[in-house]
């Protein structure tokens, strides 16, 4: 992710300018195989762990070095560079808009519980409403009244919220002030150009689905089971191949999958599974340990439940991720939290001892609209502007432990990630740039229950190449 700011609290970062600087550029296998020249910019996707933690600082609208860009000139081969559509990150007006004295440019307001309490029935209700349904709202309203104004898990909430609030209000103010100072943000709303394109709802093939189907395929002696999948140019993969092994992509270009006549671009030196948790053993044949794990598992609420987005699993599930065997010594682990309490105390009390991994920290991703406002506002009961993520390090025995990594800074116990989200639902942010100086250099990343790919980096989760799908993308130039 390209970082456009850094500052004590964290880092304002362009979550669309990491995308695409990832080397989305499909050229003949000719011009790949030996003619590339790696940049030695710190954006070249031509070495994969140089790439993969690069901090950069520019705007979206910036040059965009890429594999391509170290192609020589003898032989010319047509390619094609392929940008993310800008239009999934175009947040230009908050969700639900915050009262006056709750934004940002107001300074922080000290707010008590039953403040916040009331400022989400106002949420509920929004005023602007028209006269003729008022009478409407009103009776909506009396229907909803509870006898207990908190249940036990918002009284959780609430309490965390009132620890954390100062540290996100004043740390996002900050960096928000330097994107628009920088011009990355705008602040007048009326410079914002709103489009009209619609966001297509589904996009490529079922994967997990596909995913569930695989279970049916006949099983393979695992002696004859093909480890690693090596990707030609535009590949049409067996769905079986796709299913039973790692996939890779040790070139320099980005490659095409066609998968169930969809086709999906994988980046340069990157590597996927795409399976459910049932079917985790390929991951463990590619025999690699991983230095950073990233997680972001699908946790078990209510709106899941209605929506059948996707399955989510048990705690119980979580723990049986043999994230120990993945990890190498002293391995990062991160895992992404949503708001609710219970989930935040069972990673950090039961998951993370479970892997003997020993919490360090808790950051916040602070989501924000291109005006630098909260996209929700940030005292509503039901739903935040920010997201948990939970820092910790892997323990091995005494001496390992006493031992600390050469070059490598202590995790901050918090840090803000504030950003412009994607509209696309579960697009995190990737977290390659600001973890760079927490890390060793030239190391093995993993990220489990993803829905995209990075440069160096091996992914997995059922639907691993969902944003991944050449719908997404917008081919910019072709030369020849």
């Amino acid at each position: 992710m390209a970082v456009v700011h850094r500052l004590a609290a964290g880092w304002l970062v362009d979550h669309l300018s990491f995308i695409n600087r990832c080397g989305y550029e499909i050229c003949d296998s000719f011009a790949c195989a030996g003619a590339v020249t790696p940049n030695t910019s710190d954006t070249s996707t031509g070495d994969c762990h140089t790439a993969t933690f690069a901090a950069t600082s520019s705007s979206r609208d910036g040059p965009i070095p890429g594999p391509g860009d170290g192609i020589g000139t003898e032989g010319k081969a047509a390619k094609t560079r392929y940008m993310f559509r800008e239009e999934f990150f175009d947040v230009s007006k908050p969700h639900i808009a915050a009262a006056p004295e709750e934004q940002l440019s107001q300074g922080c307001p000290e707010v008590s519980l039953t403040e916040i309490g009331a400022n989400s029935s106002r949420e509920e209700h929004p005023e602007g409403t028209k006269s003729d349904v008022g009478d409407a709202v009103a009776s909506a309203r009396k229907k909803r009244k509870r006898k207990c104004v908190f249940n036990q898990g918002e009284l959780d909430a609430l309490e965390y919220h009132s620890k954390v609030r100062k540290l996100i209000w004043e740390g996002t103010l900050h960096l928000v002030q330097e994107g628009l100072k920088s011009g990355f943000l705008h602040g007048s709303t009326a410079e914002l150009h709103c489009r009209k394109n619609v966001i297509p709802g589904h996009i490529g093939c079922a994967l997990a689905e596909l995913c569930e189907m695989a279970k049916q395929f006949p099983a393979v002696n695992e002696s004859d089971q093909q480890v690693v999948h090596v990707l030609d140019d535009e590949t049409s993969v067996p769905e079986q191949d796709l299913l039973s092994c790692v996939t890779e992509n040790s070139s320099n270009c980005a490659k095409i999958v066609v998968l169930m006549d969809q086709k999906y671009l994988v980046p340069p030196r990157s590597s996927f599974l795409l399976s459910d948790i049932s079917c985790l053993q390929p991951l463990l044949n590619y025999k690699k340990t991983y230095d950073v794990i990233v997680i972001d598992p699908p946790w078990e609420n209510k709106s899941v439940k209605r929506s059948n987005r996707y399955s989510h699993l048990s705690s119980w599930q979580i723990k049986q991720i043999p994230v120990p065997a993945l990890a190498a010594p002293n391995c990062l682990v991160v895992t992404w939290v949503t708001n609710r309490q219970k989930h935040l105390r069972f990673v950090k009390e039961e998951l993370y001892p479970h892997w003997s991994v020993k919490s360090l920290a808790e950051w916040h991703w602070v989501k924000i609209t291109r005006a630098g406002e909260f996209v929700l506002p940030l005292d509503s009961l039901h739903k935040k502007p920010y997201e948990v993520l939970v820092l910790g390090r892997v323990q091995g025995d005494v001496k390992e432990t006493l031992r600390k990594p050469e070059d490598v800074l202590p995790i901050p116990e918090h840090k803000l990630i504030v950003s412009i989200p994607c509209s696309l639902h579960s697009h995190k942010p990737p977290l390659t740039a600001v973890l760079t100086e927490f890390i060793k250099p030239d190391v093995e990343c993993l990220e489990l229950f993803a829905r995209s790919l990075q440069p160096g980096w091996t992914s997995w989760g059922n639907e691993v190449l969902k944003f991944q799908h050449m719908d997404y993308f917008t081919p910019l130039q072709n030369e020849n």
